[in-house]
C-alpha cells in the first residue's frame, strides 16, 4: 500500500514540474539600437563659387565758373548731371565661414569672400561738329569695370535639418577701372586724342540672403542673392582760380557703383 502511495506521490510530481516550468518566463537580452544623431551647421567651411552680376556705373558730374567785373555783378555759369553705363559680367572666387547652430535651430554665422570679376560697362559713339562751315568728327568712349571684389559679413537664418535659409550683411570692396577717350579729326586730316584712366578700391555694403542644403554629411550647395553698393569714387577734380584777373572755375566727376549679383556654389564643412 505504501509503495502504491509512493509510486504515485512521484508520478504527479513528475508531472507538475513541466508545467511549472512552462510558465515561467526568462529574461531576454534587448536589441541593440544605434542612436540617430541630428544634423547640426556648426563648424568652420570653406567652399568656391561662381555667378553672374550687374546693374550700372553712374558718373555724376559739375562744373562752375565765375568771371568778376569791375562795375557789374559777376558773370557765373553752372551745369550739372548724371549718365550711367549698363553693367554685366561673370565673376568666381572663393569663401571660409564659420556656422553655430543653436538649439533651437537659428544659426549664426561670419563669411568672408573674394571675387574676381569681369563685370564691365562701356560706351561708345561719334558726333560731327560743325562750327562756321568747318567740320570736326569727334570720337569718344567711357567705361568701367570691376576687376575684384570681396565680402566680409554675417549670416543669420534657421535649419530645418539639412536646409538652411539665411539672411546676410555686411561690408563689400572692390578695385574699379574707368577710362576714357576722345579724339577730333578735322577736315585737314589733324587729329588730337585725349585719353583719362583711373583706378582705386571703393568701399561700401551688401545685404541679401540665401539657401544652403546639405547634400551629404560635410558637403552642402548654396545659392545666393546680394545687392552690392561700392559707393563713390572721384575720377576727375580740377579748379582754377586766377585771382589777378578775377577769374575762378572747377569741374569734376565721380562715378558710383552698384550690382546685383546671383551665385550657386559648395562648401566643405570641417
Amino acid at each position: 500500500m505504501q509503495k502504491t502511495l509512493l509510486g504515485a506521490g512521484l508520478f504527479l510530481s513528475a508531472s507538475f514540474v513541466p508545467a511549472v516550468a512552462a510558465d515561467i518566463s526568462f529574461p531576454v537580452k534587448a536589441p541593440i539600437v544605434t542612436p540617430v544623431h541630428a544634423f547640426s551647421w556648426t563648424g568652420f567651411y570653406v567652399g568656391a563659387n561662381v555667378g553672374f552680376g550687374g546693374d550700372r556705373f553712374e558718373y555724376p558730374f559739375h562744373a562752375f565758373s565765375q568771371q568778376l567785373q569791375a562795375e557789374a555783378p559777376p558773370l557765373t555759369s553752372s551745369t550739372s548731371g548724371n549718365f550711367d553705363l549698363t553693367s554685366s559680367g561673370f565673376f568666381g572666387g572663393g569663401q571660409v565661414g564659420y556656422n553655430y547652430q543653436y538649439s533651437n535651430n537659428v544659426v549664426l554665422g561670419l563669411e568672408a569672400d573674394f571675387q574676381w570679376s569681369g563685370i564691365k560697362g562701356r560706351f561708345e559713339g561719334n558726333q560731327i561738329l560743325t562750327n562756321n562751315g568747318t567740320s570736326v568728327s569727334t570720337t569718344f568712349g567711357t567705361g568701367s569695370e570691376i576687376a575684384w571684389f570681396g565680402i566680409v559679413r554675417g549670416r543669420l537664418g534657421y535649419a530645418w535639418d539639412r536646409l538652411l535659409l539665411y539672411a546676410t550683411g555686411g561690408a563689400a570692396y572692390g578695385k574699379v577701372d574707368t577710362h576714357g577717350t576722345i579724339s577730333f579729326a578735322g577736315p585737314n586730316g589733324e587729329a588730337r586724342a585725349t585719353s583719362v584712366a583711373s583706378s582705386g578700391t571703393q568701399w561700401g555694403w551688401t545685404a541679401g540672403a540665401g539657401l544652403e542644403y546639405a547634400f551629404a554629411p560635410q558637403w552642402s550647395f548654396k545659392t545666393e542673392y546680394l545687392y552690392i553698393d561700392l559707393g563713390s569714387r572721384t575720377l576727375l577734380s580740377s579748379a582754377i582760380n586766377d585771382v589777378a584777373n578775377g577769374f575762378t572755375a572747377n569741374a569734376g566727376i565721380d562715378v558710383d557703383t552698384k550690382l546685383h549679383t546671383m551665385k550657386a556654389g559648395v562648401n566643405y564643412r570641417f
